[in-house]
């Protein structure tokens, strides 16, 4: 006599949990777990993912997937024993947070989760955070750490453009700036996409590392050391691939002096860079140095970027006069207002029309506020394209990247 419960289908082992306070106020990350996990997954409680993970069963999940708020951040410490947890029993953790304070992301993600993302999710953006984590993992297995020199060899059959971005004042978004607009450029046309590299030459505190979740290289301060022996190879070795697209030298894992390079050095590794890439982006230091001059001269326009307030506007008076002062080419100087006010703000407009008049210069990139995605994506190590493609910065940046791709194909067009 058959059993009649050898006729009922098995349940299908759970792959996967949500764990949050309520994950009903998550609907499109419901929506999400089902396109990509079926029916293979559960939804747990802070307090039952405690439990959960300490039994048996825990060990066929491949992630959990953590959703906190605002509301959440008085119950961080709870939060952090689950991915602690977690991280113990072998799980990967993905988190995804609506409008949770930086310092309680930064924290979060301190303790070691695979994955960031922020919400209301981005189309595919939790496919795409699993497919990286998966793909991590399998690096990990093969003894592999993902991140490789660029594997192109370098032929010096190129005549980059050079686009440092240098911050006026602390915190003015130089290096996000940098960042986004290299990958921009980098992601500009899907066929035959342009060669670009990143340059961090904040030798002290760069954090383009950071920003996209890369090692930072010894052989970045043996390059430095050395520049004399510098060609095509060496440089390409001290440089790190992000996602195959964009090569990138990271900042010295050491606080070096900024004179560590002189101008000669500079010199150097600019001229070798644009021989084998199409844009090379260097995030300055927001000191000038010896070899600021070194940059400026190679620099096709070199962004300068400022925000609405006196300081911004006496350090833009105090450059211009510099660069006059040592008859420099000041006339490269592009400058951008990082959080420029809103189209329908009238008063914040007209206080920029009044700043560029007193300084007697032409505000011609006004980036828009990229609000709180932007510290997220940054602490996350991925771009905005990838983070949040619709967030208004992003976009703004991504015209630029356009008009810079537009410009240099219509001039190399011209010459040949």
């Amino acid at each position: 006599m058959s059993s009649v419960a050898a006729l009922q289908p098995e349940a299908a082992p759970i792959l996967a949990c949500t764990v949050a306070r309520d994950v009903s106020n998550f609907d499109l990350l419901i929506e999400d777990m089902e396109a990509e996990l079926g029916e293979s997954w559960g939804d747990l409680t802070f307090a039952d993912a405690q439990v959960f993970l300490g039994q048996p069963e825990a060990n066929a999940l491949e992630f959990i997937a953590i959703a906190v708020d605002a509301q959440d951040e008085s119950d961080i410490a709870q939060i952090a024993a689950t991915i602690t947890t977690a991280k113990d029993k072998g799980v990967k953790v993905i988190l995804i947070a609506d409008e949770v304070s930086p310092i309680a992301l930064h924290q979060l993600l301190k303790l070691g989760a695979d994955g960031f993302v922020p919400y209301p999710l981005p189309e595919n953006a939790l496919h795409e955070a699993i497919e990286r984590m998966r793909a991590a993992a399998q690096a990990a297995e093969h003894g592999e750490h993902g991140a490789h020199a660029p594997a192109f060899k370098g032929k010096g059959d190129r005549d980059g453009v050079i686009l440092p971005v240098h911050s006026l004042a602390g915190g003015c978004g130089a290096t996000t700036l940098a960042v986004n607009l290299a990958w921009e450029l980098a992601t500009v046309q899907k066929d035959n996409p342009p060669r670009v590299a990143l340059l961090d030459f904040n030798f002290q505190f760069g954090s383009v590392s950071t920003y996209l979740d890369l090692p930072r290289r010894e052989a970045v301060y043996e390059m430095l050391s050395n520049t004399a022996a510098l060609d095509a190879e060496s440089l390409l070795q001290s440089m790190v691939v992000y996602q195959e697209k964009l090569s990138v030298l990271t900042a010295p894992a050491d606080m070096l002096p900024l004179d560590i390079a002189t101008s000669d050095d500079i010199n150097r590794i600019l001229d070798v860079a644009r021989a084998n890439f199409d844009y090379v982006v260097i995030d300055m230091p927001a000191t000038i140095v010896q070899w600021t001059e070194a940059v400026l001269s190679k620099a096709s326009v070199y962004f300068a970027l400022m925000e609405l307030d006196m300081r911004s506007a006496q350090n833009a008076l105090r450059m211009i006069r510099a660069l006059k002062s040592e008859d420099l080419p000041h006339e490269k100087l592009r400058f951008a207002l990082n959080r420029a006010p809103k189209f329908t703000d009238l008063s914040g407009k007209s206080r920029a029309k009044r700043l560029a008049e007193s300084l007697d210069i032409t505000l011609e990139l006004q980036l828009p506020d990229g609000s709180a995605q932007v510290t997220q994506s940054n602490d996350h190590g991925a771009p905005l394209a990838e983070t949040a493609p619709k967030n208004p910065l992003r976009k703004e940046i991504a015209k630029l990247a356009k008009q810079i791709f537009d410009l240099n194909k219509a001039a190399a067009d011209a010459r040949a």
